[in-house]
């Protein structure tokens, strides 16, 4: 957990309760460990979802749909979500998900490689909230940035790796190495990048929120 516990504990209880699905789909993908963005967080994505009122989010990284319909709860009526996950157990869950919530005509979930869906992909994007693979991040940048329009925003989750990113790479345990090097290449180049105007927020696991000039 990035910051204070306290504070995190307390702006947690300050959020009204979701819809029931979303709330069961959520507890649910806790409880068995998949990985689902946390709560503060998706407060946030709900709030920069809204604050964009886009046409088109892409989203890479589904897992069972739940931020996926975080972001389509607040969006306008007529925006579309193209959603990417390559885990094939979490596809029917997510199918499913998406029609207990009726949200299948708005919501597209293409399965596979993320690299080769973006590849195929036409674009332009409003907005893409980045939550799949860390250590695939800086790979997925280039194709990701090709897809969105000028003023468009990406979010990034999972960026600050529990605090371990601010560590030495000897200092992390050697099978998070790799991700732990490639995640700092990732916010260096969202930091230093002509294209992109980025800022590094330490809320959940950390999220970079970068807009593309």
């Amino acid at each position: 957990m990035i910051g204070n516990q306290r504070i995190t504990d307390y702006i947690r209880s300050l959020e009204p309760d979701e819809s029931p699905l979303i709330y069961q789909i959520g507890k649910k993908a806790r409880q068995e460990g998949v990985p689902v963005i946390r709560e503060e967080t998706a407060a946030f994505l709900k709030t920069m979802t809204a604050a964009m009122n886009p046409d088109a989010i892409l989203e890479v990284g589904t897992a069972v749909g739940y931020s996926t319909l975080l972001m389509a709860q607040v969006m306008p009526s007529d925006c579309h979500i193209t959603t990417i996950e390559k885990y094939e157990k979490r596809i029917p869950v997510a199918r499913a998900n998406f029609e207990k919530a009726g949200e299948t005509n708005r919501i597209t979930l293409l399965e596979g490689d993320a690299k080769e869906a973006l590849e195929g992909l036409c674009g332009p994007f409003d907005l893409v909230f980045m939550d799949a693979a860390k250590g695939q991040y800086l790979t997925w940048l280039p194709a990701v940035l090709k897809l969105m329009r000028s003023g468009a925003m990406l979010i990034s989750d999972n960026v600050l790796q529990d605090g371990d990113i601010v560590e030495s790479r000897f200092a992390v345990e050697r099978r998070n190495r790799t991700i732990h090097s490639r995640m700092r290449e990732y916010l260096y180049e969202l930091k230093h990048s002509p294209l992109l105007i980025t800022t590094i927020i330490p809320i959940g696991d950390g999220i970079t929120v970068s807009i593309k000039k």
